[in-house]
C-alpha cells in the first residue's frame, strides 16, 4: 500500500486542472529507476492507462498505479508536498530506504 499526503492530493490535482487533462487523466504512477546520487531514484507521471502488471491502490480518491519492479520499493511510501520556504515540492517519505540524498530525490535500499 502507498499513500498521498492532502497536501500532495491537492497540488496533483491543481497541476491537472493547469495543465487541461484532468478529466483525461486516470492515474498517478509512482515508480523508482537506477539513478541519482544515491542509487535510486522516484518517478512520478500521470497516465491514461493501467498495464496488466500494474499494482493499482487507491489513497484519498486518487488512483495510483506502481509496476511489480517499483513495488518492493514502496511500500508503506507516503507522497508528500511542501512550498514552504525550504520547500521541496513533492517527495516521498520512504519507510525502506536505507539513505536519502540531501535533495530527498534519490536513495539507497
Amino acid at each position: 500500500m502507498v499513500f498521498i499526503s492532502e497536501t500532495a492530493k491537492n497540488k496533483l490535482i491543481s497541476i491537472m486542472k493547469k495543465e487541461g487533462i484532468y478529466k483525461n487523466i486516470s492515474f498517478i504512477r509512482f515508480g523508482v529507476k537506477n539513478s541519482g546520487c544515491s542509487g535510486m531514484s522516484y518517478q512520478l507521471t500521470f497516465e491514461k492507462e493501467k498495464n496488466e502488471e500494474d499494482n493499482l491502490f487507491k489513497d484519498k480518491n486518487i488512483m495510483i498505479l506502481i509496476d511489480k519492479d517499483s513495488m518492493p520499493y514502496l511500500k508503506g511510501t507516503i507522497l508528500k508536498y511542501s512550498d514552504g520556504l525550504n520547500g521541496k515540492g513533492f517527495y516521498f517519505k520512504n519507510p525502506n530506504s536505507k539513505h536519502t540524498c540531501g535533495c530527498g530525490k534519490s536513495f539507497s535500499f
